[in-house]
Formats: C-alpha cells, structure tokens, sequence
C-alpha cells in the first residue's frame, strides 16, 4: 500500500509488522516498532509507475506469528539462514553498492544451504538525478547504515509457508553466440565467445549489442539476468549490476519490441498471485517505461537489484504466503 506519513505511523504504533521502502526523508521521522526498510524514490502502484518523495510502500505481514530484525555486514551475512525461523520468510534488504551486497552477490551462488531458507528482498537505492545514497533502517532500533544489510525474519503459523517467484521477460536463442568467463567477476576485460576469446567491450561494439539487454544464464533450469552496468572503451572494462560466473554459458537475451508489453504478456499467468511482496527492477523501470504503468498483482518498489535466495537484476520477485 501506497501511503503517507501520518498514515506510515499509525500502522507502526499500532504494532504492525511491516517492511517499508521510502525516500530518506520520509524514513527519519517513522517512529520505532517492528519494521525494516529502504531507500528509493521509485515506485509502482496499484496505479502505476511513479517518481515520489511524499509517500512510503507498506507491505503488512499480517500472518505473522513474531518477528526479529537483524543487521549484518560482509563477516556474517550468510549467519541469515541460522536466524531465520524454521517456518517462516526473510525479507532483506542491502544498500546499493555497499560491501555487504557485493559480497553476497558474488558468494549466494554457492551457498547451497540458502535455497532451504525463504529469503526475498531488494538493493535499496537513491534518486539517479543527485549525488544521494542508498540506505537501510531497522525500525526496531531506528538504526540506519549504508554499509549493512538489514534483515526482517517473520514467522509463520505452522498452517502456512513463504513462497517464492519470479517474473523475467527475457529469453535466449541456443543458437546465438555462447559467452563464457573464465572467473567470477563483477567487472572483465576478455571473455569466451564461442570457445574463442575475445576483448567483450569490442565485441559489443563490433556486434552492435544492445546493452539494455541482460546477459542470461541457465541456473539449476531457472534463467538469471546479468545487466550491464557500464563499458570504458579506453580500459576494455565491462561491469555488471551482478557477477558473472566462471563455467556458466551466457547468452545475450533476445530482443523485446516493446518492453511494457512484455510485462503485461507476461502477468497475465500471475493473476491468481497475492503477494505480501515484490519489487522490480530500476533499469525495468527506465528501459520499459513503466513510468504511469501498473504492473498487477505487483506493486512495490523499484530497486537497484532484486533478492530471490539470490542477487537478481532486470526482474520481478514477489513472495506469497499459502496454505500448506
């Protein structure tokens, strides 16, 4: 729900259990009770896309038995699948760019033992047009930090469980070009195309690449997004939103005519969902022009990267909670 502040602290007050996404601004003045949250300025709603300082989204766990927040920096961050509860869901957000989120991006993939553990969540971020700075705030102590990651843990009646989903527009063609790295890597110079290797930055260049498209890989048959951050022609860099992984093959995903149809195309098998959460990517925001448009049964914020047991980019995630 789309809020405003008054209506924010009534819902604090009244010891609701709540997971909140804002512009800094707002968060200062909440008060302290059971919640966590992160900063943006960006949002869809029920209503549609939209840039807004004056309001906060509020997901209410309403099936929750009890709940604990925690906080975690680089050292412990995978301590999150000891803290969660055995039946429950773990909502964590980290600040864009911090130590603590590049880290976790670069080691979720090996961390088996977090796929039996519900964890969903999002890279807080900041208004692209200032020089600002991605927080997050655990409302129990009303603590905030940009080098931490926050975590809300919540329990749930032994009746139901925490389900989790993604929605990615983006497919890939076998028979394009096969792109490997040899290391896992938030940033490379040379790659594998096609077993030969190659300087990447010339071979986007060469090959006219469209860098709004993610490089896609197969993950245990789930396809995952890997988005282009940044190319420096001078030093031959590319650098990505997520790492890429060494024995992964990537390919680019294949072009999306219209990008907000895609989205659309793509709910319709969503419609029966009835999240507690989600969030979409910022570059869906931008490069679909989201901006005005509704994304039902999804509303949420729109985030610098997306948490599904894993770092995501260029997708949905949502969570639901059912019956078992």
């Amino acid at each position: 729900m789309f809020v405003t502040l008054e209506e924010a602290k009534k819902l604090i007050e009244k010891g609701s259990i709540l997971h909140i996404a804002a512009d800094e601004c707002l968060l200062e003045q909440l008060p302290k009770g059971n919640w966590i949250a992160g900063t943006t300025p960006y949002f869809i709603t029920e209503n549609g896309g939209t840039t807004c300082k004056d309001k906060l989204f509020i997901n209410e766990i309403i099936d929750a038995v009890e709940c604990k927040t925690v906080f975690y920096d680089k050292e412990n961050i995978f301590d999150i699948t000891k803290d969660a509860y055995s039946n429950g869901l773990s909502l964590l957000v980290m600040p864009f760019a911090s130590d603590v989120a590049m880290f976790y991006a670069k080691e979720a993939p090996n961390e088996d033992h977090l796929l039996l553990t519900p964890i969903v969540g999002w890279i807080s971020g900041f208004d692209l047009s200032t020089d600002g700075c991605a927080k997050v705030y655990d409302g129990t102590t009303g603590l905030s930090h940009t080098n931490k990651a926050v975590a809300l843990h919540v329990c749930l009646p032994d009746d139901k469980l925490a389900s989790l989903g993604i929605v990615n527009i983006f497919s890939t063609n076998p028979n394009d070009a096969k792109i490997e790295f040899v290391e896992d890597a938030l940033s490379v110079k040379q790659c594998l195309v096609n077993g030969k290797e190659v300087f990447f930055a010339d071979y986007i260049a060469e090959n006219k690449i469209d860098t709004r498209l993610p490089l896609v890989a197969d993950y245990n048959s789930v396809l995952i997004n890997v988005s282009i951050k940044a190319i420096s022609e001078e030093n031959k860099t590319v650098d990505f939103y997520a790492p890429v992984f060494s024995g992964k093959e990537y390919y680019f995903a294949s072009h999306v005519s219209d990008y907000a149809a895609s989205f659309t195309a793509h709910l319709k098998d969503f419609k029966d969902i009835k999240p507690v959460f989600s969030c979409n990517c910022v570059l869906n925001y931008l490069y679909g022009e989201l901006d005005g448009k509704a994304t039902p049964p999804f509303a949420g914020p729109v985030t610098f990267g997306e948490i599904a047991y894993q770092l995501l980019n260029q997708t949905l995630v949502y969570a639901e909670i059912i019956d078992k």
